[in-house]
Order: C-alpha cells, then sequence, then structure tokens
C-alpha cells in the first residue's frame, strides 16, 4: 500500500518559491559586487530541499519561473559539498545529484564519508565526528543521521555491505540508548527495514546451552526474537557455568547472563568484564600548611577523620539511564547529606543521598573516562567493610561493573 503524496505535492510550489525567493535576495546583494554571486550560498537547508525536492521530481516538475533557482543550488550542491560540516547535508547532497544525473560527484561524497568512517566487527560502522552522539541542530541528530548513512550507500553505491555495517551501529545503539523522538524510531526502523540483508526474513533461534544442556525458548517475542529462561534455588547446577551460545544464520545478536546470590562482602572482588570499568579508592583528607590533601588509605584511621571516596569510570561507548551506587561502611556518616543536580565534564546527574550508599543517577554518559567523589566522616571505632561501588546501565542491564571491597580500620 502506497502512501497518498497529494499534500506533499500541494506543498511543492511553496517550497520552489523558497529558493526563488533566496535567489533574489542573493542577487540584491551581489548588486554591487558580483563574485559574491558565485560565493558559498549552501548550507544544511538547501542540501534538505534540493534531497527532498528529487524525491518528487518524477511526480511534479519544477516550474519554469523556479527553474533557476533550481539550478542555481544544484551547481552550488555540486561546487561547495566539502564545506557542509553535516553528513546528513553531505548525505542528501549526494542523493539529490545522483537522481538528478551526476552520479560522479555523487560517488566522489560517498568515498569521503567511507573514507572518514570507522568499521568494528562488533559496533559496526560509525563516524568520530560527534555526529553520532548528539547535536543541538536537526542536521546532527544521530539516528536520523545514520539513517540517511544507510539510504545513501544503498541508493548510490548499492553497497551492502556498507549498509549492513551501518545498520548494526543502528541495533547496538539501540542497546544502550533510548531513541526519543517519533521521527528518529520511524527513520531507524525505515533504514532496519531497507535494504541491505532482510533483518525480520529469518526465524531462526539463537540456541543456548547450560552445561550441555538446551534452554528451550519460551514468550518468543515476535520481530526481535528476545526470550529469557530463570532458574533458581536447587535448578542451579555448578556445570550450568559452562555456556554455549549458537547463532545459525548471519546477522546481530547478543545474550547476558545474570547470577544474583548471596555472599560475604569481605570476598567481593571487582568485576569489569564488561565495557564499564569502575575503579575504587580512598583517601583521608587533612589540612596542611599548604592546604587540604589527599593520602591514600593504608592504615588504621581515627575516629573524626574525613574520609573521600573517589570512584574512576570509564566507558568506550556512549549510554544513556545509568545508575551509578557506592555503598558507605557502617561507621561512617556522609559530609553532604544533601541531594542535587550536579554538572560536570560536559554531562549532569542526580546526585542522591541514603541511609547506606551515595547514588548517582545519570541520564546521558558520554564515553571517556569520568572521577566522582564523596566524602563521610569516621563516627565509630573498629573494623569495617566498605561496601562496594557497583555501576549498571538501566537499559542494558548486562552492561554492568563494580568494584572491591575497602577493609577499614578504626581507632579511636
Amino acid at each position: 500500500m502506497e502512501a497518498d503524496i497529494t499534500p506533499a505535492l500541494k506543498a511543492l510550489p511553496q517550497l520552489d518559491s523558497v529558493l526563488t525567493e533566496s535567489l533574489d535576495a542573493i542577487r540584491n546583494a551581489a548588486a554591487n559586487d558580483r563574485a559574491k554571486l558565485s560565493a558559498n550560498h549552501l548550507d544544511a537547508w538547501i542540501a534538505h530541499h534540493l534531497y527532498t525536492r528529487t524525491l518528487l521530481l518524477k511526480d511534479s516538475a519544477v516550474k519554469s519561473y523556479d527553474k533557476e533557482a533550481f539550478d542555481y543550488f544544484t551547481a552550488q550542491a555540486k561546487k561547495y559539498w566539502p564545506s557542509l560540516h553535516s553528513r546528513m547535508s553531505r548525505a542528501h547532497v549526494a542523493l539529490a545529484l545522483a537522481r538528478l544525473g551526476d552520479r560522479e560527484t555523487a560517488r566522489l561524497i560517498i568515498r569521503s564519508l567511507r573514507e572518514h568512517a570507522v568499521t568494528s566487527e562488533e559496533s559496526g560502522m560509525s563516524w568520530n565526528d560527534g555526529e553520532g552522539e548528539s547535536g543541538w541542530y536537526w542536521w546532527q541528530a544521530p539516528i536520523e543521521t545514520q539513517a540517511m548513512m544507510i539510504e545513501a550507500f544503498r541508493e548510490i553505491d548499492h553497497d551492502d555491505k556498507a549498509v549492513e555495517a551501518c545498520q548494526v551501529w543502528l541495533i547496538k545503539q539501540m542497546q544502550v540508548h533510548n531513541w526519543n523522538t517519533t521521527k528518529a524510531t520511524a527513520d531507524a526502523i525505515h533504514a532496519l527495514l531497507t535494504g541491505g540483508r532482510e533483518l525480520l526474513g529469518s526465524d531462526a533461534m539463537l540456541q543456548v546451552s547450560l552445561g550441555g544442556t538446551p534452554v528451550k525458548p519460551e514468550g518468543v517475542e515476535p520481530g526481535t526474537g528476545f526470550f529469557e529462561a530463570r532458574f533458581s534455588g536447587l535448578a542451579i547446577k555448578p556445570e550450568m557455568g559452562s555456556i554455549q551460545v549458537t547463532k545459525s544464520d548471519p546477522g546481530v545478536a547478543w545474550a547476558s547472563l545474570h547470577w544474583q546470590y548471596l555472599g560475604d562482602v569481605a570476598k567481593v572482588t571487582e568485576h569489569n568484564a564488561t565495557p564499564l570499568k569502575l575503579e575504587r579508592s580512598l583517601f583521608v583528607r587533612y589540612n596542611s600548611s599548604q592546604g587540604p590533601k589527599l593520602d591514600p588509605v593504608s592504615g588504621p584511621v581515627k575516629v573524626g577523620d574525613e574520609l573521600v571516596t573517589r570512584l574512576v569510570l570509564r566507558n568506550d561507548r556512549a549510554m544513556e539511564f545509568v545508575h551509578l551506587k557506592d555503598l558507605r561502611g557502617s561507621g561512617t556518616e556522609p559530609v553532604n547529606v544533601l541531594s542535587g543536580y550536579r554538572w560536570q565534564d560536559g554531562f549532569g546527574y542526580d546526585e542522591v543521598t541514603r541511609d547506606t550508599a551515595s547514588h548517582f543517577f545519570i541520564d546521558s554518559l558520554p564515553a571517556g573516562t569520568h572521577v566522582f567523589e564523596s566524602s563521610v566522616r569516621v563516627q565509630h571505632a573498629g573494623i569495617y567493610q566498605t561496601g562496594v561501588a557497583e555501576i549498571r546501565c538501566m537499559y542494558a542491564p548486562e552492561f554492568s561493573a563494580h568494584s572491591a571491597r575497602i577493609r577499614l580500620e578504626v581507632g579511636q
């Protein structure tokens, strides 16, 4: 069933007149300086106009009184496309020129995009230009930009390999991010279902076995193939620690295993086997003649000492909806008891102080190394375990890490 394009066709005369008005404004400005007429007037809006207009050229040709402006900006796009900083806009120009018959320039733009791409088996094809993370403008929207990359590689170069690599990035990006607009979701779904391999064409299930015993899929989600199996109590056997995952058809899949149990906190060691890495260290803050200083805790501390917990978080990809929890020792109390919004290193988060831990709720965590610090005051003498610090991406719980516990000896 084809969509009704009648409303779009009715809007074309007004859109075409905008280009004519823009050319008239350029001519007026160039009345005393003809060089201005041939200067660069290409921007993201013009690129998007050409892309949109060429979609409907077969249904409605550009009228004669608007044709001059259309040809002028087409020539601008062919000459000045390298000045466009947005990948989305470059793809817009490439697709428009290809539809107008200039496949040479279109392939040149695609070649430039491919040369700047980064490809990996896990993450697919992406670009380290910032547009894959965030942007204030519509032409920097990461999901829509990736969808446009897929359309350009598919329509201009017919490069199924590049299309599938870009689709992998979209799927992996959804693993730890929220497609937060209906437009982003629609563009992503369209990009995943068109071109490349038919992602929904296979109904082969991921085969999982624990200790040689196959896990029977139940309650499989249509389309995604998601299913889960739970084991508890005496159903858990030591040999189930041997896990085998088999995928019989091409494409992307991921699985995760969660084991919950109770144990002695003194025996907890750090877990950093995911893209999240968390290190925890403890310092004593004291005043010196040079000002406040921090010394690593290497022996007993005293009642009344201020202890600073430093959490160093490393993550190799941007994530959304991240929860960091720092458990305190039972013989300490927080110095800062006021919860609130904090800002550091280019991102914000909510810090919430509770009886047993400090919580950091991060809506959007950029890739990199981040340091969080909180202070407690030693209240009682004795020997304590400080607990552990743990972090988890709530959107993808398989991405988690926790630190080891720290033994704390407090004298009078």
